[in-house]
């Protein structure tokens, strides 16, 4: 009985039919078209003679919507081949990524291997709900990502094919076929890509371009790398209008652009902002508060103070209130925007919703400050504005009362200075201000940090909100620092902290450390 069992769990000999079998997986979110790229090569593979199997694993443990396509292909014999319905971590032949995390997650799971993975994928980004989701600045780091694939993958071909489609009138897919036919790694001609795509029937003429894009620049072996980040601001558009108020432009611009050579560019970046926002007289009025910050700043320092108040006095001067929502909803550019990321047909109408769901809070910030105050502390005046306003409200604005309605609201930006949200706004700013340049005084790198901390406030409604409440709970954590070497760090800690969580939870952890630090510095003075 024992030599019987040796016998048959003795190795077989290697079946030459497994060489055969192509592996292929893509990974795609929602709406970049992984199931129209499927049938493109499902179809291809069988002009070629081959056999095929396709299967779409729907993935919800990262990134909602993103989805797994698997196909395994061989050429057509007599016996019908056996083909795996999902891909196996060092058993994939051919990586589809049709934006960089998912080719960072392709890596992670272990289905991108030098010794035979060949990864072709879309450079640009498409964020992650978990990236949106972060407080602070949640973006993952694509260069991680395209270091990784330079050592996983046997063969890497990266490229903006987001960009390329969009160019050529076409979905990403188009050139994710392009560049998988540019790259060789399938055994089948160009002509047979491009005869799935016409037989296709849909948008042939826009997917070919896309499609012979995205092959001229994978049969170069393209790797693009992203940008580092550091580019200059966009240069201002000329700016048109009567002539009293062009040459009062002209001299704001010129006071912004006598700024040290370190805050030059961030102070015209903020002085369009502020003028966006309001108006000239408003832009004055941030050029003095930054030339005032100047003029206790240090050139020894490389002006770090001015650079991080160029920055963030804009930020609070700009803040989103119901006129600014409303006038960035109701302008020509996003219109604009709105229509060439939907692409609508040819002759079709754009239906364009907007959400609106106004707090108490922001209906009574509209008011004069006297009558806002007096409503905002009785309770029973709030919960009957709350009660009247606070519901879920639709407005299609591309219908005419609608975008009226939002339009008229957007232009009494006009009347902001004269409410109670600015004037809020306005104290809040200068207490801050003021606060950073007192710490200044005995703490430079303190000074700066707490301009730094403006970064916490940001958004609308409760987003501004949660963002004030955490501002104001790291600016008590700073009141207790100050006087301790190590204050700056500290302030950084604690504005980190409480970027990390949307709970605070961990800001809460950080402040405990704080307050036991200022408890030990209270006993010592007593003793």
């Amino acid at each position: 009985m024992a030599s019987k069992t040796q016998t048959a769990l003795q190795s077989k000999a290697h079946d030459p039919a497994l060489d055969q079998i192509i592996k292929l997986a893509i990974m795609a979110v929602g709406g970049q078209g992984g199931g129209v790229l499927t049938n493109w090569i499902e179809d291809c593979a069988h002009r070629n003679g081959y056999v095929v199997q396709a299967t779409s694993v729907a993935g919800v443990a990262q990134r909602t919507g993103a989805t797994i396509y698997y196909m395994e292909m061989a050429p057509a014999q007599e016996r019908q081949p056996v083909f795996s319905l999902m891909p196996a971590a060092g058993d994939v032949d051919i990586l589809v990524a049709a934006e960089m995390m998912e080719a960072g997650r392709a890596i992670m799971r272990g289905f991108v291997t030098p010794d035979r993975t060949t990864l072709i994928a879309s450079s640009h980004r498409a964020l992650a709900v978990s990236e949106k989701t972060v407080p602070g600045d949640g973006i993952a780091d694509s260069e991680e990502v395209i270091a990784a694939a330079e050592i996983a993958a046997q063969r890497f071909i990266a490229f903006d094919m987001e960009k390329m489609a969009v160019d050529a009138g076409s979905m990403i897919s188009a050139s994710l076929f392009g560049a998988l036919a540019g790259s060789g790694a399938l055994p089948f001609e160009r002509e047979s890509f491009e005869a799935a795509i016409k037989a296709s029937g849909r948008g042939v003429e826009a997917s070919l371009r896309a499609f012979a894009a995205g092959f001229e620049a994978a049969a170069g072996g393209k790797i693009e790398r992203p940008s580092s980040g550091q580019s200059k601001p966009a240069a201002g558009n000329t700016p048109a209008g009567p002539k009293h108020l062009v040459e009062q432009w002209a001299k704001l611009e010129a006071r912004a652009a006598a700024m040290p050579g370190a805050v030059r560019d961030m102070a015209l970046t903020g002085l369009r902002a502020v003028v966006d926002f309001q108006d000239l007289d408003y832009g004055a009025e941030y050029l003095d508060r930054l030339e005032h910050v100047l003029a206790q700043d240090e050139e020894a320092k490389g002006h770090e103070l001015t650079l991080e108040a160029a920055k963030y006095i804009a930020k609070a001067m700009a803040y989103d209130d119901v006129f600014r929502v409303a006038d960035l909803k109701t302008r020509g550019s996003r219109f604009a925007r709105v229509r060439s990321e939907i692409a609508p047909a040819k002759g079709a109408q754009m239906k364009l919703t907007e959400f609106m769901h106004p707090r108490a809070e922001e209906i009574v910030g509209m008011m004069p400050p006297r009558l806002g105050r007096k409503l905002a502390e009785s309770q029973r005046s709030m919960r009957l504005i709350d009660r009247v306003f606070n519901k879920g409200r639709r407005l299609r604005t591309d219908r005419l009362l609608p975008f009226a309605q939002l339009y008229v609201l957007g232009g009494l930006r006009k009347y902001r200075r004269g409410t109670l949200r600015h004037a809020i706004e306005k104290e809040h700013l200068e207490n801050w201000l003021g606060k950073a340049l007192t710490y200044r005084k005995i703490d430079y790198a303190l000074g700066v940090e707490t301009l730094r901390n403006r970064r916490l406030v940001k958004g609308y409604s409760d987003t501004h909100a949660r963002g004030l409440s955490k501002f104001d709970r790291v600016m008590d954590g700073v009141a207790l620092l100050a006087g301790r070497d190590d204050a700056a760090h500290w302030c950084r800690l604690l504005r980190e902290a409480a970027l990390a969580d949307e709970k605070g939870e961990q800001l809460e952890g950080a402040l405990k450390t704080v307050r036991s630090f200022a408890s030990q510095d209270e006993t010592a003075l007593q003793n």
